[in-house]
């Protein structure tokens, strides 16, 4: 059953990512964008209802802007990657698991965060440790 699961999620971030892909394709775009003016001149001039024509507008403005956003939200996103691939492949002691998390599964993302909030909280404790050492020698 797991195994189903597990084939399912990854068959849905395929289909994820290829439809981001796809939305934010300047092509794609432009397909729109020719579809809504088509809609726009043949129904915005033969109907007389004024509530419907405001309606269509609205629509098809809304219609165009998720390309323009996932346009925006590709590019923004890829930048962010290269910075973070950049900065985690210039420090030596850095952890290269997380580099390229794009590519990786949402299993494999949670699996990481896992691994270092299990960290932090370790972490955290050596700090408590050494704090409370340090202040006891304070005391002395």
């Amino acid at each position: 059953m797991e195994k189903t699961y597990l084939n399912i999620e990854l068959i849905f971030e395929k289909l994820t990512a290829f439809a981001t892909k796809v939305l934010g394709n300047s092509i794609s775009f432009i397909i729109a964008l020719i579809m809504v003016i088509f809609w726009w001149s043949t129904n915005l001039f033969t109907s007389n209802n004024m509530h419907q024509n405001i309606g269509d507008i609205i629509f098809g403005t809304t219609f165009l802007s998720l390309f323009i956003i996932q346009k925006s939200f590709n590019r923004n996103s890829a930048l962010m990657h290269l910075k973070i691939n950049e900065l985690i492949s210039s420090h030596e002691p850095a952890n290269n698991s997380v580099m390229n998390t794009s590519l990786k599964t949402e299993k494999e993302i949670v699996e990481l965060y896992k691994e270092y909030i299990e960290t932090e909280d370790t972490v955290d404790e050596e700090l408590d440790n050494a704090l409370k050492e340090i202040n006891i020698e304070n005391q002395i």
